[in-house]
């Protein structure tokens, strides 16, 4: 991923000189394992242990000749280690190296992430107690529906990253998962046991069966779970940029001094770090169909996976990273106008509270298609005619024949919805 759309902890877990530690880390626990289990002479791993390194450069350097990068690393942590070099990658092919090493690179990169929403998580969760009370009309297919505030809407935002937070944290542990079970998976040289202490050793469990392999599902599995937090950003940062939009103007991105939103007009102040979380979406959620691809390799295993996956996972992750903390950004200075959303809600005359008159009608006997009819009518009359919808509803007589002023006025009343709106936010913890 480019620098621009990446921050140094993340890029940081994918960078080689990471891949290596975490290849030798299996190898290491692999020599362990067999020396707890008696296949070689106890002090083997402590010797091994102590001398083991590896150059990065000089691996770059062999795999130029050997056109493989694990053998490469293999090749020169031999050279580090000497009259030990025989136990290094005993019994081993490559992805039983760079299977657990990559499960456990995306334990670090879901680390991250977890973090990067909880903390998101925590801003919404502020932000939505200090404006619980910010009435603003509701929409529905772009048209104003019923009232609701600005806190409710953040809310709804919450609880959609809290549960982002609880896919992450299981596809996080369906992801504590490795195998070294050899060339087709069905232990040709070491043991299940070997395996078994190895991965203890690491923090992984055993799979309980693979190929040569780990099956790519559960990699796909984790790729859709990045790409449904990436496209729940996007609907979020979709409504800022709705909410922008000059005819609204209710809430407006965080615009630093000095910054400029056009190189042509200078009045111009654009949602960009809105739009680029959009954008940035979509790149997500391709890397998680192209993860499902990875899914159908041949017989026991391919290669066609793995020049794929050197680039969507890490780019997922880094690019997800980025994001959560631009939308955290976005949400802890955004700016908000109350004054606006309270405008925006009265544009409309009152008509917004049409489906109450309408159910009170009904109530006093009005049948119910009587009572939407005449309704509607007056709601549409309040729009072409820019009357308020109250004063319409108070010179029908059909309507006042079966509610009285008060009665109206109880049906335009925020209210209950201010309360309703008190007891889910109550719910949701805020």
């Amino acid at each position: 991923m480019i620098d621009r759309y990446s921050l140094k902890g993340m890029k940081g877990i994918w960078s080689r000189e990471e891949k290596y530690k975490k290849w030798l880390l299996v190898e290491l626990a692999v020599i362990e394992a067999r020396g707890v289990l008696g296949e070689i002479p106890s002090d083997v791993y402590e010797e091994i242990r102590k001398r083991a390194s590896f150059d990065a450069r000089e691996i770059e350097k062999l795999e130029t000749s050997l056109r493989h990068d694990l053998l490469a690393f293999v090749k020169n942590v031999q050279g580090y280690i000497g009259d030990y070099a025989g136990y290094f990658h005993y019994g081993l092919t490559s992805y039983d190296v760079e299977d657990p090493a990559l499960s456990l690179l995306i334990q670090d990169a879901s680390d991250i992430l977890i973090g990067d929403i909880k903390s998101l998580v925590s801003v919404l969760r502020k932000r939505a107690r200090e404006f619980k009370d910010t009435i603003m009309v509701g929409r529905t297919h772009g048209v104003h529906a019923e009232p609701i505030t600005f806190g409710f809407k953040l809310c709804v935002w919450m609880d959609e990253m809290e549960r982002n937070l609880e896919r992450m944290r299981m596809v996080k542990e369906e992801l504590r998962v490795g195998k070294i079970s050899g060339a087709c998976g069905t232990y040709p040289i070491l043991s299940p046991e070997v395996e078994k202490t190895a991965l203890e050793r690491l923090g992984l469990k055993q799979a309980p069966v693979s190929t040569q392999v780990l099956q790519r599902d559960r990699h796909a599995h984790y790729l859709s779970v990045l790409a449904i937090v990436a496209s729940s950003l996007e609907y979020f940062a979709t409504q800022i940029r709705l909410m922008q939009q000059t005819e609204r103007g209710e809430v407006r991105e965080p615009f630093v001094t000095g910054q400029r939103g056009s190189s042509a007009m200078p009045h111009k102040q654009n949602p960009v770090l809105s739009e680029r979380i959009c954008g940035l979406a979509r790149v997500v959620r391709s890397n998680a169909l192209t993860a499902m691809e990875n899914i159908a390799l041949w017989d026991e295993r391919d290669i066609s996976h793995s020049s794929v996956e050197r680039i969507i996972i890490p780019d997922s992750t880094i690019l997800l990273d980025y994001m959560l903390n631009e939308f955290k950004y976005i949400g802890e200075n955004l700016e908000v106008s109350g004054k606006r959303m309270y405008e925006n809600l009265e544009m409309t005359g009152g008509v917004v509270f049409s489906q109450r008159v309408r159910l009170a009608l009904i109530e006093k006997g009005m049948l119910p298609d009587d009572a939407y009819t005449i309704v509607q009518s007056a709601a549409f009359r309040s729009g072409d005619e820019h009357r308020s919808f109250r004063d319409i509803l108070m010179k029908e007589e059909k309507i006042r024949k079966y509610l009285s002023s008060e009665e109206i006025d109880a049906c335009l009343d925020n209210g209950r919805i201010l309360e309703n709106i008190s007891r889910i936010l109550e719910r949701c913890g805020i």
